[in-house]
């Protein structure tokens, strides 16, 4: 039970830095409230599981060829444009909690599985730390110990995503509509920049800079 629980606190350790889908899920849980900020982590806690199940298997490596690659950089960097500029213009919607207009729960799933599986960073952070929990696991323990110690990373994961979505849900209530707004806005910003971050690996992958 002790290896159990220093997985899950690994999983939480994973997913508390700031990154793409913690923006993402900020800026749906003001917009939209809890249940549509936890479909974007619900929607990236597939994107990992799929990425799990390739490290697993050893098809992950496929997607470490330059072509794939540069395609994942730039198809990450559109989605999270896209997802940017929707949030800085969506921001009008930012009103009273009783007039609030609510995107559909299956695009914000999308959304959150979309961003993680076209991210190709973490498909290196699942390679490197799931990668490692097989190196340090296989030889000591089955099948089913794997298994066990894979969804403990995830359950982590899923409590931090269930923690964000509560506090940027609740937190629509403790601000003025102004602060949620300009919130709104820096939540795009940074998608916007990581946006940028991805093209910027794919120009250095297709012209070999």
């Amino acid at each position: 039970m002790g290896v159990f629980l220093s997985y899950v606190f690994l999983g939480l350790s994973l997913a508390a830095p700031l990154g793409p889908i913690n923006a993402a899920q900020i800026n749906h849980g003001i917009r939209n409230g809890f249940l549509h900020s936890w479909m974007v982590g619900l929607g990236s806690l597939l994107g990992e599981i799929i990425f799990i199940l390739g490290v697993f298997f050893g098809v992950v490596h496929f997607l470490e060829t330059p072509f794939m690659k540069t395609f994942l950089w730039s198809f990450g960097a559109f989605v999270l444009l896209y997802t940017g500029i929707e949030s800085m213009l969506s921001t009008k919607t930012v009103d009273s909690i009783e007039e609030r207009t609510k995107d559909s729960l299956s695009k914000t799933f999308r959304s959150g599985f979309l961003i993680t599986i076209s991210n190709p960073l973490s498909i290196l952070f699942w390679l490197g730390i799931y990668g490692s929990v097989l190196a340090n696991t296989i030889d000591k323990y089955d099948h089913l110990h794997l298994f066990w110690y894979g969804a403990a990373i995830l359950i982590g994961v899923m409590i931090w995503d269930v923690t964000m979505a509560l506090v940027s849900s609740s937190s629509r209530h403790m601000f003025s509509t102004n602060t949620l707004k300009l919130i709104s806005t820096i939540t795009g910003l940074s998608l916007i920049g990581f946006a940028i971050y991805f093209g910027f690996q794919a120009v250095q992958l297709i012209f070999k800079l």
